[in-house]
């Protein structure tokens, strides 16, 4: 099998069993009520800051309408909070509750110990060329966004 092929057969098989192995690992957790579409947006939102409902769907790249229904299911499950802003009412401010930073904090272990495993016995030399062949992956994925 040459190179190209290989990329290839690596590729397609990470990002399908990623998400599935992704999915499978946090259906186990305590959040269990959560599809992988919620937890998506929980991390977007993060546990830091409030972000309004623009930065949120912009991030994502989904629509507000999308993005609408997902916190109607987020906030009716207790993991966000939505605040219209004091300076302008139609904007809707958003943040995690204390529930949704402990599912953020969840999802997260998931992405540490996957991290963890690839680089556990990397030479440095092997970890750059790894986030190098990273970077280049993510600037084509965003060519396609623009």
């Amino acid at each position: 099998m040459d190179s190209f092929e290989r990329i290839n057969n690596v590729l397609v098989h990470l990002f399908r069993d990623i998400l599935s192995l992704e999915e499978k690992a946090m259906a186990a957790s305590e959040f269990s009520d959560l599809s992988m579409n919620d937890w998506h947006v929980i991390e977007a939102i993060g546990p830091e800051a409030k972000k309004n409902m623009s930065q949120i769907a912009r991030e994502l790249s989904v629509t507000l309408g999308s993005l609408t229904s997902a916190m109607n299911g987020l906030h009716n499950k207790g993991y966000v909070e939505r605040r219209h802003s004091t300076s302008d009412r139609r904007v809707v401010n958003i943040s995690l509750t204390d529930r949704g930073v402990a599912a953020f904090e969840e999802h997260a272990q998931f992405h540490k110990k996957m991290i963890d495993a690839i680089i556990r016995d990397q030479t440095p030399e092997e970890l750059s060329v790894l986030v190098r062949s990273l970077s280049k992956l993510t600037d084509f994925f965003m060519s396609y966004k623009a």
